[in-house]
């Protein structure tokens, strides 16, 4: 049966730039809700200092959780070959960081999706420092996985591979063994695709999941496209909300990953609204779960 983590969405402002909330706050609300483990990010401040990590883990697996997966945000389509090989040493950084939190699994990106560069470019970048950084993963077991991503919080261009034609041809790409995708229906709706569709095609490499749902609050795509490109983060007309609220259908969803005997992890991506709306979206997905996985 799947397993739920939460992921402080609500609270990366705080945990990676303020220093205005500490890791060990975020572990005691997280350990309130009903969830087996949280997701990481490997840019929160207090993970700087090394020697703190047995802490952090110590202090969630006191609570009965565990770190299952790593979100962090290489850019592998950057222009210089020196730029790259920074990101590939930053990276396996974070493989051994995921490690040593008792990790299985560590997010890979594309990159970002800068406007000089041509498909075939950007694939061949991505996929050459994924492959760089397979070999330490693997002598770890440490499985990289590749999010259908939008955008990272601190980048100015959206995700390279971003569309879903993009994103299984970099998938294709890229070798089975110790690598697999990372699924998040709602950043295809982001892309203009059908996040049914792109499950369908990738499927048998799913091994995580992020659950979250997500909802213009004005205009449209088309006026998103046109904000996201060149501003830092993400575009301010764009919400996560409540899950089970929005667009995405997690009955389609849970009845799909189903059948490919998916077991793995699922993490909430919610509560930017407070943190009853995800308490609301834990609650939502322990319903789903028990129904689409019952033994």
């Amino acid at each position: 049966m799947p397993k739920l983590a939460v992921f402080p969405k609500a609270y990366m402002t705080a945990l990676c730039k303020e220093g205005s909330m500490t890791l060990h706050q975020w572990i005691e609300m997280a350990a309130t809700l009903e969830v087996e483990g949280l997701e990481w990010y490997a840019g929160f401040l207090e993970m700087a200092d090394a020697r703190r990590w047995p802490e952090f883990r110590r202090q969630v697996e006191s609570y009965g959780m565990v770190i299952p997966m790593m979100c962090c945000s290489p850019d592998f389509t950057h222009p210089s070959a020196e730029f790259r090989a920074a990101e590939i040493a930053k990276q396996q950084g974070w493989i051994r960081m995921t490690a040593e939190l008792g990790g299985s699994y560590c997010r890979v990106l594309s990159g970002q999706r800068r406007p000089e560069l041509s498909i075939e470019q950007g694939v061949e970048l991505a996929a050459q420092c994924i492959e760089a950084c397979l070999p330490l993963a693997q002598q770890l077991g440490v499985t990289l996985i590749l999010e259908n991503h939008y955008k990272d919080d601190f980048w100015d261009y959206p995700e390279f591979a971003q569309q879903m034609d993009v994103f299984c041809r970099l998938v294709d790409r890229l070798p089975q063994a110790g690598f697999g995708v990372n699924y998040d229906p709602s950043n295809a709706y982001l892309a203009g695709d059908d996040p049914l569709e792109l499950l369908r095609r990738v499927a048998g490499r799913v091994v995580t999941m992020h659950a979250s749902d997500r909802y213009l609050i004005e205009g449209t795509l088309e006026d998103l496209r046109r904000e996201e490109t060149g501003a830092l983060g993400y575009a301010k007309r764009l919400r996560h909300g409540e899950i089970g609220q929005g667009l995405n259908d997690y009955d389609a969803i849970f009845t799909i990953l189903r059948g490919v005997g998916f077991d793995s992890w699922i993490s909430v991506e919610d509560g930017v609204d407070g943190f009853q709306q995800l308490q609301n979206s834990v609650q939502f997905l322990r319903r789903k779960i028990a129904q689409h996985f019952p033994d």
